[in-house]
């Protein structure tokens, strides 16, 4: 019986320093990708410049660490934010292309390395007519073919990839814009109040909605009853590069949060020539104490209102009698009526 089978494609696009290629080489300890250096320096990147319809060339390097040959299939691909925590990560080869991963082409769409050997493969990138002004970001991936097996009743085979990233801006208008959607906060209180820790859990969504590149900050105030100031801080944990068109969903834990008030909170995200804000209510209740004075009040008026009702029936007077009927007369004869 076969057991049921799962591709996993790792992709690894992080800058990593390592002593046998340039600096901030994408690399995952078996082989490493990075931008062929100029005679002046080591490139970390590609940083590209093009007009819509304009071609561009460049060189791509492969080194292969182990002492074995390795064959990799060469790719562009676009890039995007990672919905967990904001990450640079690119496309896989399956899925549709937009940006660099449609415009870029290596000149061999397979390469053999052998070991402890570097290999260069240069790759050309046509802009298109047309194409919308802003950055565009990608990678020239190398992807590792074999399939390491898995191990269990079900099978989860790994393909690995390591790719250079590409920093692409086409030439014209440029705007930042960023904006914060869908904010939302969720109290955890003790049950007794005083009894223990009150948290609340602050979600949101991060929007870039230019067409540039941003390194976002965001600050979180809150504010309770009378304008009181309950926290005032700048948020870590924010992408240092929201790519355009990329939403995250973030969230941000409020240690010693009130138990018992009421406010909002406001976020407000920024970057260079951008700012926008938003902001949620919310009433901070211990909900056990308040569930105990609901039932108190609760019983309290019904109690108040069968009370009402018993004075009522005592306080009415008693029904009367109903008057009998008087009983009529008859009438007496005329004694000129007599014959």
């Amino acid at each position: 019986m076969r057991k049921p089978y799962v591709l996993l494609l790792s992709l690894i696009c992080l800058a990593l320093g390592v002593s046998t290629a340039p600096a901030r080489a994408a690399d995952n300890g078996s082989w490493s990708v990075y931008p062929v250096a100029s005679k002046v320096a080591a490139r970390p990147y590609f940083y590209l410049s093009a007009d819509p319809g304009q071609t561009v060339t460049d060189k791509v390097a492969v080194a292969n660490k182990t002492g074995t040959p390795l064959t990799f299939r060469l790719y562009a691909a676009d890039a995007y934010n990672t919905a967990r925590d904001g990450g640079f990560a690119v496309r896989t080869l399956k899925e549709r292309m937009r940006g660099v991963g449609a415009w870029a082409k290596p000149a061999r769409s397979r390469v053999t390395v052998p070991g402890h050997r570097t290999v260069t493969v240069a790759f050309t990138l046509h802009v298109p007519q047309g194409a919308e002004p802003g950055d565009h970001p990608g990678a020239i991936v190398a992807l590792d073919e074999r399939v390491d097996p898995g191990s269990g009743k079900l099978a989860l085979g790994v393909q690995r990839a390591v790719g250079a990233r590409v920093y692409l801006r086409v030439s014209g208008p440029t705007l930042p814009a960023i904006s914060v959607e869908h904010v939302q906060i969720s109290h955890h209180q003790p049950l007794v109040p005083g009894l223990g820790d009150s948290t609340a859990t602050i979600s949101y969504t991060l929007r870039n909605t230019g067409n540039v590149t941003l390194d976002p900050k965001v600050e979180l105030k809150a504010r309770g009853l009378f304008g009181r100031t309950l926290l005032d801080r700048d948020l870590t944990g924010i992408p240092s590069e929201l790519l355009p068109r990329q939403r995250v969903r973030l969230t941000e834990t409020w240690h010693g949060a009130p138990q018992l008030d009421w406010g909002d909170i406001t976020l407000t995200a920024s970057a260079q020539d951008t700012r926008e804000s938003a902001s949620a209510s919310f009433l901070a209740l211990p909900w056990l104490l308040a569930s105990l004075v609901f039932v108190a009040g609760a019983v309290t008026g019904v109690l108040l209102v069968r009370g009402r009702r018993g004075r009522a029936r005592r306080s009415a007077p008693g029904r009367r009698s109903p008057r009998a009927a008087p009983t009529p007369s008859r009438p007496r004869s005329s004694p000129s009526a007599r014959p």
